[in-house]
């Protein structure tokens, strides 16, 4: 994650559960380029290890593709909870 182009590294999100995995508004410009615009979405690839589903993706910056974050997250049901 680049310290520059997020406010907080790992920002208190309570109970929040994002379907994309990420908390945008943490987002706070490029700080290669300046800008706070859209950022697109890359490398993204899912697959499943011991039962749970692991996602992982880039977050680049619109306009220079720096990469803003890398991240990880996991799915799965225990017990019939998600």
């Amino acid at each position: 994650m680049c310290g520059g182009c997020v406010g907080t590294e790992y920002p208190e999100r309570g109970t929040t559960c994002l379907e994309g995995g990420s908390f945008l508004l943490n987002f706070v410009g490029c700080a290669q380029c300046g800008r706070r615009d859209f950022v697109l979405l890359s490398n993204r690839a899912a697959g499943l290890h011991g039962g749970e589903e692991i996602v992982t993706y880039d977050h680049l910056c619109k306009n220079c593709h720096h990469l803003i974050a890398r991240h990880e997250y996991t799915f799965s049901v225990v017990d019939d909870y998600q």
